[in-house]
């Protein structure tokens, strides 16, 4: 096939770019999508040549027409089904969001395989649960090999079948997101606009992924053709509550909110969420200039947007 595997770059490929710059030319799914928006804005700004695709991606001759047109060096895929507002809508749409989560990304899997390409695929690491050997505040986290534990929403079944099947790609790149954040804080689907806006939220430590530090690295990692599962979170976790109290302090003196416990909180969502920590281990070897999640959030998120005197 002549892409990477077992997670390494290709020295193949490695010499080559001593020799001389590799060209790159990106297809992107996910063009309506945030992740996928964002993916098409750096491109254009680091002079990547791009295209989004127009096929659907549970339909492989799209797929196929798609990479004949654009004739890729990668694919990116930033598709898929979270649900509106939220994952509850997943618990009510089971079949769509099987044909999106399931049937979609292992048809363009496939297809990328088949074609020798290295598929970047944007998952989700909500697909684990503080349990008696990751607990809360311990700081042992889930790694890349752990088995998914949680089973508490409909979305999150489908994000780790999907991810235990493509275990068998040697082709793609698996990155767990989770409870992403970017430094604009105008998103309905930023995490922190999101809780900001809630009523009540719940307080518990969680890994994240501050996308305007990691997505950069994404597209690093599809230039090494870097391959496997990867926890795709700043190291270390984050509360609710220290988000919020950022939040005050760096964008609003005025802002103010309350708690609630998790057994308040079942009684307004139709499905459980994930809490867990992921071990960024494997992905600081690579990217050792990756910033703790705290550090991250002043210098990607708040600092940018800071509208107090904080220093």
């Amino acid at each position: 096939m002549g892409v990477a595997t077992n997670g390494s770059s290709s020295s193949t490929s490695e010499s080559a770019e001593t020799a001389q710059p590799q060209a790159y030319k990106f297809l992107i799914y996910g063009r309506t999508g945030w992740i996928g928006g964002l993916l098409g804005q750096l491109c254009a700004a680091r002079g990547i040549p791009f295209a989004y695709g127009a096929g659907r991606l549970e339909n492989r001759a799209q797929l196929e027409t798609d990479i004949d047109e654009v004739a890729p060096t990668h694919v990116f895929n930033a598709a898929g089904v979270t649900g509106r507002p939220n994952v509850d809508w997943c618990e009510t749409h089971r079949t769509e969001t099987i044909r999106a989560n399931v049937c979609g990304t292992l048809t363009l899997a496939d297809v990328c395989r088949a074609r020798g390409l290295v598929l970047i695929n944007y998952a989700t690491g909500c697909i684990f649960e503080y349990d008696a050997g990751h607990q809360l505040g311990t700081g042992i986290g889930f790694k890349e090999e752990d088995t998914p534990n949680f089973v508490g929403s409909f979305y999150s079944k489908t994000k780790a079948m999907v991810e235990e099947l493509l275990k068998n790609y040697e082709n793609v790149c698996t990155l767990r997101v989770r409870m992403p954040i970017s430094s604009d804080l105008s998103n309905p689907r930023n995490f922190i606009t999101k809780i900001a806006r809630y009523d009540k939220v719940v307080d518990i430590p969680n890994s994240m992924t501050i996308l305007d530090e990691l997505l950069p690295i994404s597209i690093e990692m599809a230039k090494r053709n870097l391959t496997g599962i990867w926890n795709f979170t700043n190291p270390g976790v984050v509360s609710h509550n220290e988000i919020l109290e950022m939040y005050r302090d760096y964008i609003d003196p005025n802002f103010s909110w309350k708690n609630f416990t998790l057994e308040e909180q079942a009684k307004v969502i139709v499905a459980p969420r994930s809490n867990n920590e992921l071990d960024c281990t494997k992905l600081k070897a690579e990217f050792p200039e990756l910033l703790s999640i705290k550090d991250s959030l002043v210098r990607y998120v708040f600092k940018p947007n800071q509208k107090t005197s904080k220093a």
